[in-house]
């Protein structure tokens, strides 16, 4: 896939600060840039990357500004480095926020399309905006992937670049730290913010936890806003095994017939039937909406009139209206 063939979009996403400043350079000045990402694990929240860039000149006065591995800095310490970037007029940065639809959609769909390419991607996509906004010369990019076949793409889109892909390159040198604490301070400022589409179905009180799968307090909450239909909340992202494990172990089954199937027997006298025992069966969609009105005293007479008349019971409506769902009566 073509980098920049795919569009990124903020969604719901809401941040308190921008997203990107370019720096103030005097003309032809050669400039270093440095790439990295903050959430690539998580199973909540988006994976933010970010560059930072600043004149070649410049790096070893930079370097004592204190910028380190966002990993080993206190949340304090972060946000005061984040305070100079932005008040320092020589240093530019950009963040780019993958939402989790973003990741979800991207590692689900048919044509796969996986997380080092997306990665990839959207770390190219900050050479081309950095490359636009000054005389880039030097490239320094935290490793995703196969490090030399990730320099090659840089390589094959930006011949004339110096570019060093190399693993813990945050540790390593300064302008990677930079960008590092702006990729971590974005996401940490989008998940505080996050604004659940979702609405009150949504335990947002309950503690997230890290947001990583083997947390106990994020596997917790995952549990606890798991709906039966429409599986997790917009934060979560579907495409990690924890929640495919989840899925395939709790939701509700919905089998969907071939096209081939559909016309062979679209006049058929067995398709009404499979219709109705794939509508009816244990732990069908339609079946999950007709449980809650049903006992084990009810008569198959009346359980079958409830299974009927389901769709239109009120607790379908309640369900779908607490979920700021409409019924589309045409489409």
């Amino acid at each position: 896939r073509e980098a920049g063939s795919h569009k990124f979009t903020m969604d719901k996403m809401v941040c308190s600060h921008e997203l990107e400043k370019r720096a103030e350079l005097e003309d032809g000045v050669e400039v270093v840039m440095g790439i990295d990402e903050a959430g690539r694990g998580p199973v909540l929240g988006p994976l933010v990357y970010a560059c930072a860039y600043w004149p070649i000149g410049e790096e070893v006065v930079n370097k004592k500004m204190g910028f380190a591995d966002s990993k080993r800095l206190k949340e304090e310490d972060r946000d005061r480095l984040f305070a100079d970037i932005k008040a320092k007029p020589g240093i530019g940065f950009k963040s780019s926020p993958l939402s989790p639809k973003i990741i979800s959609h991207s590692m689900l769909q048919l044509s796969k399309y996986n997380l080092n390419e997306l990665s990839q991607d959207t770390a190219i996509e900050l050479v081309a905006w950095v490359a636009k906004q000054a005389n880039l010369r030097r490239v320094y990019v935290d490793a995703v992937g196969n490090t030399s076949k990730f320099r090659e793409r840089i390589l094959s889109r930006f011949p004339d670049l110096d570019v060093t892909v190399t693993e813990k390159a945050d540790s390593k040198f300064a302008v990677v730290s930079a960008a590092s604490i702006c990729a971590k301070v974005t996401r940490d400022d989008i998940l505080a913010r996050w604004q659940f589409e979702e609405g009150a179905v949504v335990q947002a009180d309950a503690p997230m936890g890290s947001g990583y799968p083997s947390d106990p307090r994020t596997k917790q909450w995952l549990t606890t806003n798991f709906d039966h239909v429409f599986g997790f909340p917009s934060i979560v992202r579907f495409s990690w095994s924890t929640c495919s494990t989840i899925l395939k172990r709790k939701a509700i089954r919905v089998d969907w017939g071939t096209d081939d199937e559909d016309e062979d027997n679209a006049n058929g006298p067995d398709r009404k039937r499979r219709k109705l025992a794939s509508t009816q069966s244990e732990g069908s969609i339609h079946q999950h909406f007709a449980k809650t009105g049903t006992s084990a005293s009810t008569s198959s007479k009346e359980k079958k009139k409830t299974l009927s008349k389901s769709f239109s019971a009120e607790l379908r409506s309640s369900y779908f209206s607490v979920r700021q769902l409409a019924l589309l009566d045409d489409f």
